[in-house]
Formats: C-alpha cells, sequence, structure tokens
C-alpha cells in the first residue's frame, strides 16, 4: 500500500490532517489551501486528489492510495481525466468565462472515477465578478465534486470565498530546511539542492523534478545558461538575439517528452469515451501544455535572477552568500564591472518578463528584452576584455 500524502514534504501538520480526512471519509466540498509560494500547496492538492480518487483511499491501512489502480496512475502522470487544475488566465487574474467554465464542467458526470476534484490555484487573483459567479457551485456542488483552492495566506482571498472553505494552513519551509528536504529526496548535495530550489522559485516538488529529470537534462540545461551569461559582456545584439530563441527552444525541449504521453493516452481512450470526454482531455492536455511551457521558460528568467543576485552578493562583499557557487570565478571577473544599480533594474526587468508571459507576450521578445538589461549590468567590460 502506498502512501499519496508521502509527497507532502516539509509539511507534516496538512500530511496528518488530509490523511486522517480520507481515512475517517469525512472530506469536505471544499477547501482553502493557504500557504505562501514554495509551500507545497499543489503537491498537497494532488496527493489529496489521489486519495480521494482511489478506490482503495479510505479502506487503506494509512489512509492514502494503492498506487497501483488505474485511477493511482494517472492522477501520477497527471492525465486523470476527473481531476481539473484550473490557473488564471487573464491580465489581472481569473475571467469570468473562465469561471464559468469551472462552474459549467463541475455540473457534469465524473469520467472515470467516482469523484471529480478541482484544483483552482491562485484564488488570491479571483475578483469580485469572477468570485460572484463561482458562490453559489461553492456553496452547493455536486455530491461527486471536491474543490481545492490554492491561495498564498487566507486574508488575500475574498471573505465571500474563504468562508465557504474548510481553511487548510500551510507554513512557511525555511531556505535550508527545503534545500535537506530536496537533498534527501535526490541524493543531490545541499549545494546542488539550493540551485534547484533557486530556479524552481523556491517550491520544493518542482526542484525535485528539475534534479530528477531525464539525463539531468534541467542542470545541463542550467550550466550552459550560467556559461552563457558570463560572456554575456561581449555580445552585440544580433548575438544576444540568438542567445535568447536558443533559451526558448531548450526551455520547451521537455515538452516533447509529455506531448507524446498526453497523445498515447488519448489514443488509449479513443474506443470508449465519448467525444464529449475527449474534448475535455484535448482541452486539459492543452492547459496543462501551456502551464508547463510557461513553468520551463520561468526557471530560465529564475536562473538568470540568481545569477544576477549572486553578482550582487561579490560585489558587496558577501560572497559567502552566492548560491551558483559552480559559477563564481566567472562572475567574480565580471563583477568588477558590474554596477549595483543596474542590477536592480535588471533583475526587475526579469521580474517583469515573467509577468509577460502570463499575459501571452512572445517568450522571445521577454528573454530579448530581459538579456539587453543584463548586458548593461557590464557596461564598459567587453571593451577591455
Amino acid at each position: 500500500m502506498s502512501d499519496a500524502f508521502a509527497s507532502i514534504l516539509g509539511q507534516p501538520q496538512v500530511r496528518d490532517f488530509l490523511r486522517s480526512s480520507v481515512k475517517s471519509d469525512h472530506v469536505n466540498h471544499a477547501y482553502l489551501f493557504a500557504g505562501p509560494s514554495g509551500s507545497n500547496k499543489t503537491q498537497a492538492a494532488y496527493a489529496f486528489a489521489q486519495a480521494i480518487l482511489c478506490p482503495k483511499g479510505a479502506s487503506g491501512p494509512r489512509g492514502g492510495a494503492c498506487g497501483s489502480c488505474d485511477n493511482c496512475s494517472r492522477v501520477r502522470r497527471k492525465t486523470h481525466p476527473d481531476i481539473h487544475f484550473y490557473q488564471p488566465e487573464g491580465a489581472g487574474g481569473y475571467l469570468v468565462e473562465q469561471v464559468r467554465e469551472i462552474v459549467s464542467d463541475v455540473a457534469l458526470a465524473p469520467i472515470q472515477a467516482s469523484r471529480k476534484v478541482y484544483i483552482i490555484d491562485r484564488v488570491d487573483l479571483l475578483n469580485r465578478a469572477a468570485a460572484n459567479a463561482f458562490l453559489k457551485t461553492l456553496e452547493e456542488p455536486p455530491d461527486d465534486v471536491v474543490l481545492i483552492l490554492l491561495g498564498r495566506t487566507r486574508d488575500s482571498v475574498l471573505p465571500t470565498i474563504a468562508s465557504r472553505c474548510q481553511v487548510v494552513p500551510f507554513r512557511h519551509i525555511p531556505p535550508s530546511e527545503a534545500a535537506g528536504i530536496v537533498s534527501q529526496n535526490t541524493g543531490a548535495s545541499i549545494e546542488q539542492s539550493r540551485q534547484a530550489m533557486e530556479a524552481c522559485s523556491g517550491s520544493i516538488t518542482n526542484a525535485i523534478a528539475f534534479l530528477k529529470a531525464r539525463g539531468n537534462e534541467r542542470m545541463f540545461f542550467r550550466s550552459e545558461l550560467l556559461g552563457m551569461l558570463s560572456r554575456i559582456d561581449s555580445m552585440d545584439d544580433w548575438q544576444l538575439l540568438m542567445e535568447a530563441r536558443g533559451i526558448v527552444e531548450k526551455s520547451k525541449a521537455p515538452l516533447d517528452t509529455l506531448r507524446a504521453q498526453q497523445e498515447e493516452e488519448l489514443a488509449r481512450n479513443q474506443d470508449f469515451l465519448a467525444k464529449s470526454a475527449i474534448r475535455k482531455i484535448e482541452e486539459r492536455n492543452k492547459r496543462r501544455l501551456s502551464s508547463e511551457t510557461s513553468g520551463y521558460l520561468k526557471q530560465a528568467l529564475s536562473i538568470i535572477s540568481s545569477w544576477l543576485r549572486d553578482v550582487a552578493m561579490i560585489c558587496s562583499g558577501t560572497s559567502e552568500l552566492v548560491i551558483n557557487d559552480d559559477a563564481r570565478a566567472q562572475m567574480e571577473a565580471l563583477a568588477p564591472y558590474a554596477d549595483i544599480v543596474r542590477i536592480s533594474e535588471a533583475l526587475r526587468q526579469v521580474d517583469e518578463a515573467k509577468e509577460s508571459l502570463d499575459y501571452n507576450v512572445s517568450p522571445e521578445t521577454c528573454f530579448d528584452v530581459a538579456l539587453m538589461k543584463v548586458r548593461e549590468v557590464f557596461d564598459g567590460a567587453g571593451s577591455t576584455s
């Protein structure tokens, strides 16, 4: 018997509460998982969903999931047709049309399991108009539906939403503890674990996946990116444009495997699912591909931000705080030409590039602008090298 909740790393109280809820068959219709970025909320939601949908979840000795049935297998691969994950699609948060789609879908019967689970990320970005469209469903969903809402804090979520949910608080996991958890689950060194955490914006689950990627491809990508940054002072505009395109292409490379898995899953389902159900799966697959694409691109930008912060640490005489220690020599060579004010401006530009990706701005354009700004940090270095 596998324990689905073992993947909820760094949150023992949450793990025990959710396990107990499934074991005692006291699963509520709506939950608000409230905690800071990197506190493992999304992984906890999927673990909870797996235990809820597994036919043996409540009967297991630990209230987990069997780990071997078709439901469990599909949840692990994030291809289960009865688990729906949503993120804000509008520039300012959730669109009313997006929420109406959720409300409409909730009314439909499950495709494979006995229940359906909706994981709705960043509900703190649910404005009043979108929330109003959602309230009735949240208050009285069908008996076979469980809604799991994810937000940064309870106070950041509209009171009309929070009051209709069982609130599950997630604690902040200190960086040193988080790196230890990543190291323990991957066998990587603490230094590599910290580097993966930086690349993944503090997410323990994503950092573990980063380090466990096939052929160590994500760490290799990181090394290539850091190598490019060490030469950025001597690049002309055309070279920067080519580098930006290369980063985008390499960031998307892992999606080929995901796309193949999705196509294989659809092929297996074609013979026994209705056309409407197939369309739902195709829509879910498209959303996941879009989300994964954005995630990989943001990893690249996070690596750039981490490198810039390290250069700033060297410039300020606090080099003991450097995270990317494997690139220290190159950063120390560039640091004398850097300007702290320009580093701050470049960091701001990289953050803006991350936000622009959410607004469907061309990734190439985002990286073009970001790399141009990073090069400005070292104005004058290329002419003396």
